[in-house]
């Protein structure tokens, strides 16, 4: 079953933890995004956990280096999942995956800015990753000629656990799914929604259906 993970890009904690409260009942996965994380630091991790203990909290560090470190001081905040930009080297994955397996956590590495995520995926999967988020950021999205489309293309060839994230929504998380990801990452479908709570069941029922 595909789980669904709503990523938050909002700057306060109060902000996310009222829409992490409008959602909860929908995802499966709580995501911290970077900029938030920037704005309110390791503290909003801790709230989030506090008041969602049920829900995987993934914090969205796109970690470039100190990967032990980093993951580390996450998971003593209260995340479940770490991000580790796949542009990095090896070395900042490996450290990143010891401080998981200490803490019974996971990493999950982030594959925005690669060339060949597809290549990147397998390899950063031999390191002992949970899974690879095959990711299209904001930026890359905002470009002339961008599908989503190219992410599920690279999901079904992968051959590991991946997620995606850069344009799920209602017209498209079908295909996310059929596609074999195990995770489909909602943002801007959620967050910028009308009614983000009728949004999230909405996805989540095209995920279960």
């Amino acid at each position: 079953m595909t789980k669904l993970q709503v990523a938050i890009d909002l700057l306060t904690t109060e902000d996310a933890i009222a829409l992490a409260t409008k959602v909860a009942p929908y995802v499966d996965i709580i995501e911290l995004g970077t900029p938030l994380i920037k704005s309110e630091g390791l503290a909003v991790i801790t709230a989030m956990k506090k008041a969602f203990p049920d829900k995987l909290v993934f914090a969205d560090f796109k970690t470039a280096d100190a990967g032990e470190l980093e993951a580390e001081m996450a998971f003593k905040a209260g995340a479940d999942y770490i991000t580790i930009l796949g542009a990095t080297g090896d070395s900042t994955i490996v450290g990143a995956v010891k401080a998981a397996k200490a803490y019974g956590k996971a990493v999950v590495v982030d594959t925005i800015g690669v060339k060949d995520r597809v290549k990147r995926a397998q390899e950063v999967y031999a390191l002992g990753v949970e899974f690879v988020e095959l990711h299209a950021g904001l930026d890359e999205q905002a470009e002339d000629g961008y599908s989503i489309q190219v992410l599920i293309d690279e999901a079904s060839r992968a051959g590991v656990p991946v997620s995606i994230a850069g344009g799920v929504n209602l017209s498209s998380i079908k295909a996310v799914k059929d596609s074999g990801a195990v995770v489909a990452v909602a943002g801007a479908a959620i967050y910028g929604a009308k009614d983000p709570a009728q949004a999230a069941k909405e996805l989540k029922e095209l995920l279960n259906a």
